[in-house]
């Protein structure tokens, strides 16, 4: 099997609302966009009305609400008969159990419990449960609340409200109460309360309706991997993308039976990579998801002068990140995910009870020790025995800040850091729910001072990141992982892209904003200032955003965050003063002026942010993956938000009046307004000629800016393309504009494939000449213009209107050719 790898991706996700017959009429839009393969949302069968598809119930069929394994096949092969390759999310670690009788598994094993054929599936703890598993479905009412249906006399069940749940052969008599039968089962019913503690199967993060199983096993990888492998026998999968590798026992192990089963097909893991982490080498993988590259990038565009007064908006925001995340993650540790230290303490005091030490260590202390070392994880996850030195750290953070606990500690460490030790793994698996939760689900809305920084796999303490930095990273990534995905929005992040790059130009606003959010407060008081900073933050991100998106946003938001109201025990009267302020920012006069005053400071500023970041991402090295709908403006915040349907035949209305009708560019160029024409062209002119011309994307070089306003750009070239894009435009503002700023490409005739102006070969190309149209430009050599179809542009003078389509039927393979003008750039550039 030849390994196909992408040039570019476009996620779609799959749901009953957009299933597999709707993503089939999608493909030749995609196609004419200028992405190469399709991305594919989880498409194994669900449960029941799954809007997201991590919630696997079957693994030996594609989900039937979605268009089953027929439509999933009509799909794929839609797609290569266009072109593109197909890439595949999948989920590895846990399934579905909201509802027993949709998983065939689940269902086995409450029936038969440790007899069950597939009990050994799932990651379950029997002896702590004496036995059962304990199934937290009970509210107050505990068994009361549970009823014993025998309508069906072969197949007696039981149940909470309307969910089913089987009784063992041979546990109901005629005549028997729903007491005496639930206690003859395999399962024992709790209060849903009892799960941070007594819970005895492990779960995905905290979430009682999603088991995991142990893939690590042979028997459980063949069956829930069976269909995978068909695809690939069968030629209609090109790629997968691996959900959630740190829940897995042996993330690198479950890689390498991946690679044999798919025949080494391309490969991304979601990891979450801390500042400094690097993706363990021996993965046999293609890179990550992309949220490495997100934090690069967006923080590109973040003016580093805005942080000391983004720090005075609110007195309480948290002036130490690192403190404030492990006393979230301790917070979880000691909560929610209790019961996953509580058995990682099992383990270790079994341990303790066969070695020759007849010492004992007290239970409260261990699961005291356990969690303040799992607290002090600077990354989500150790990978022993590669990454024993976080665990040494983490170790070491914990006999600091606990030195009551030191004994304790010296006694676990040896168990914790043996890569053979069952503890040591069963650690690992539980530092990355514990992180998730504490970092991502929490802390991330307990900081506000720009909130855009709060962003899966960011650290809000990094501010700022220098052109010089970006670079390096670039280098980087094309040295290392030249193969890696990079996004900019997916279905995970708490903000889309453009939510972001509106909120980024506040750090260029600095005291305008503090005062802005001042008098927001005074407006619409809240009396929890950090959070009310991320909550107007929301709003003027996301605006235009619906009354109905930003209460459901604030609802989320607010209980996340933890620190006013909670989901446990939501704060009635807090809530009411919250949805008050949303309802100002539409129904207050005075509060609507002074967000339209706002909104016109920012407005074009955030546009300008927004074609910069999507050019960048698109043109740098790596994989660029565009999610669903993000080619026009999308302004969305933390899901379900972000999973709104997307109007494809807006977008294919737009494409078509870009292109012409000759397939010769528009005859006026977009404007950069409301509309998003302008991004959806910077999105299909910089994919096509990706797609096309791959020989023009083969290196990293940093383009000098020289003058006044050398700030505020970026600009490289990639081996013949040229990316130009401002950056910090509030600043560019007021320093008069670009003045005398040039950049300095090998002097070679170049076009603009956004605008079709000619850019004469000079030793510098001024940038108020260059960004009159758009603030980015992507340029060309001249002759590979003509060659992509801009053969009119390169003849005409400086200046034309027209921007024209890279031709599709140009070469395309990834050998990168050389070409003469390739040639001459190289021989130039040894002379500049």
């Amino acid at each position: 099997m030849t390994k196909r790898t992408p040039v570019s991706t476009y996620r779609l996700q799959v749901s009953p609302d957009f299933d597999l017959t709707a993503a089939a009429d999608v493909v030749e839009y995609v196609r004419d966009l200028g992405a190469d393969w399709l991305y594919l949302s989880p498409v194994l069968q669900a449960e029941p009305g799954s809007a997201h598809g991590y919630d696997v119930v079957d693994h030996t069929r594609v989900d039937a609400e979605r268009g089953g394994d027929d439509a999933f096949r009509a799909l794929t092969e839609a797609a290569h008969a266009a072109g593109l390759g197909v890439l595949v999310d999948i989920v590895p670690n846990h399934v579905g159990v909201a509802t027993p009788e949709s998983n065939p598994w689940w269902w086995s094993l409450l029936e038969h419990g440790q007899g069950s054929p597939v009990a050994w599936a799932f990651d379950v703890d029997w002896h702590a449960g004496g036995g059962r598993v304990r199934v937290p479905v009970l509210a107050d009412d505990l068994l009361d609340a549970v009823t014993l249906d025998t309508s069906d006399a072969a197949r007696p069940v039981l149940r909470v409200g309307e969910t089913a749940y089987p009784t063992a052969p041979g546990t109901v008599e005629p005549g028997d109460d729903v007491s005496t039968v639930h206690d003859r089962q395999h399962y024992e019913f709790i209060h849903w309360k009892r799960a941070d503690h007594d819970l005895n199967y492990r779960r995905f993060f905290a979430v009682n309706t999603l088991a995991a199983i142990r893939v690590e096993e042979p028997e459980v990888f063949a069956a829930s991997h069976a269909v995978v492998g068909a695809w690939f026998r069968d030629g209609l999968v090109d790629g997968l993308r691996i959900d959630h590798p740190d829940g897995l026992y042996d993330p690198a192990g479950y890689l390498e039976d991946l690679r044999a089963l798919t025949g080494g097909a391309y490969t991304l893991v979601e990891k979450i990579l801390e500042p400094g982490e690097e993706l363990p080498a021996s993965w046999p993988v293609d890179g990550t998801t992309g949220y490495d590259a997100l934090g690069t990038m967006d923080r590109l565009f973040v003016d580093p002068r805005g942080e000391e007064s983004l720090w005075a908006t609110v007195e309480a925001e948290p002036a130490d990140w690192q403190a404030l995340t492990h006393d979230t993650r301790r917070g979880i540790a000691d909560g929610i995910l209790g019961s996953e230290v509580e058995r990682l303490a099992r383990l270790l005091e079994n341990e303790t009870a066969h070695d020759d030490d007849p010492a004992t260590v007290d239970h409260d202390r261990l699961v005291d020790a356990l969690a303040e070392v799992i607290a002090c994880f600077d990354v989500y996850r150790t990978y022993l025995p590669e990454g024993s030195h976080h665990l040494i750290d983490a170790l070491e953070g914990a006999a600091e800040s606990r030195p009551d606990l030191g004994d304790v500690i010296d006694r676990i460490a040896p168990s914790l850091i043996d890569p053979s030790n069952a503890a040591a793994v069963r650690l690992q698996q539980t530092s990355g729910m514990v992180m998730a939760k504490g970092v991502e689900d929490t802390a991330f809305y307990r900081s506000a001072k720009l909130s855009s920084l709060s962003e899966v796999g960011g650290d809000p303490s990094i501010f700022a990141v220098s052109v010089d930095e970006f670079h390096a990273a670039q280098r980087e990534c094309l040295a290392s992982w030249p193969h890696t995905m990079t996004t900019l929005t997916t279905h995970d992040t708490k903000r889309s892209e453009d939510t972001r790059a509106r909120i980024a130009v506040l750090a260029e606003l600095g005291d305008e904003w503090t005062e802005t959010f001042s008098r927001l407060n005074t407006l619409a008081p809240l009396e929890d200032g950090v959070f009310a900073n991320l909550l107007w933050q929301a709003i003027v991100g996301a605006r235009p955003a619906s009354r109905e998106r930003l209460h459901a946003y604030a609802e989320k938001a607010s209980r996340e965050a933890g620190d006013s109201t909670t989901w446990t025990e939501p704060d009635e009267a807090f809530e009411g003063r919250m949805h008050a302020l949303v309802d100002a920012a539409f129904d207050d006069p005075t509060v609507v002026a002074v967000l339209d005053d706002l909104d016109e400071r920012i407005s074009a500023a955030g546009w300008s942010n927004g074609l910069g970041l999507k050019l960048v991402q698109l043109t740098a090295p790596g994989v660029p993956d565009v999610y669903q709908g993000t080619e026009l403006w999308d302004r969305s915040l933390v899901d379900p938000d972000n999973r709104r349907a997307v109007d494809y035949a807006e977008r294919r209305r737009i494409l078509a009046e870009l292109d012409g009708p000759e397939d010769d560019g528009p005859e006026v160029l977009p404007s950069v307004d409301l509309e998003g024409a302008a991004k959806l062209l910077v999105t299909s002119r910089a994919l096509r000629l990706r797609r096309d011309r791959p020989e023009l994307f083969t290196r990293h070089l940093a383009v000098e800016a020289t003058g006044i306003a050398a700030d505020h750009v970026v600009a490289f070239d990639r081996g013949g393309a040229v990316t130009v894009a401002t950056r910090l435009p509030i600043g560019l503002e007021r320093v008069g504009g670009w003045g005398d700023t040039c950049i300095h490409p090998a002097p070679v005739d170049r076009v603009d494939v956004l605008t079709g102006r000619m850019v004469p070969a000079s030793r510098g190309i001024l940038l108020s000449d260059l960004l009159t149209t758009y603030p980015v430009a992507l340029l060309v050599p001249a002759a590979d213009a003509a060659a992509a179809g801009h053969a009119d542009a390169a003849a005409d003078a400086a200046g034309a209107s027209r921007a024209s389509r890279p031709d599709a039927s140009a070469p395309g393979t990834g050998d990168a050719t050389e070409t003469d003008a390739q040639a001459e750039i190289e021989i130039l550039e040894g002379h500049a």
